[in-house]
């Protein structure tokens, strides 16, 4: 779809409780750069979440600690830090699935399609993953 998001954020300005600067700021920003595939890209956003990154965290962490659901700032820092990230945690969902069902997993240190299974309790047999496709 050819969306003008630069548009879109605007109409929001007219009629809406959702009035903020940044409305214009992400306009700015799609003007900028038509082919923006998101706004944590764009100086002005990238930098505006630097320096909010430390309170932001204070925040959640606080909110946590005390037992108090915050979950759009926090699903909205859990986004972040993912997106930010080259490599995320999913080796430990692969451990996880080849201790309970040998599933095997493959190894960042190892060529694409090399498949990798650990005994991991000591017993048990071997897994072979010749015919596993990716």
């Amino acid at each position: 779809w050819n969306l003008n998001y630069g548009g879109i954020a605007l109409m929001w300005r007219g009629g809406c409780i959702i009035r903020s600067a940044f409305l214009g700021k992400i306009k700015e920003a799609f003007d900028n750069n038509p082919g923006l595939t998101n706004l944590l890209l764009d100086p002005f956003f990238k930098k505006a979440v630097q320096k909010a990154q430390a309170s932001w965290r204070r925040v959640a962490m606080t909110a946590v600690e005390l037992g108090i659901p915050i979950p759009a700032i926090s699903t909205a820092l859990a986004y972040f830090d993912g997106y930010r990230h080259a490599r995320l945690p999913a080796n430990l969902l692969q451990a996880q699935r080849d201790y309970f069902g040998a599933h095997t997993y493959e190894r960042v240190d190892k060529p694409r399609g090399e498949f990798f299974h650990t005994n991991w309790t000591g017993r048990g047999g071997d897994t072979a993953a010749s015919t596993y496709v990716v």
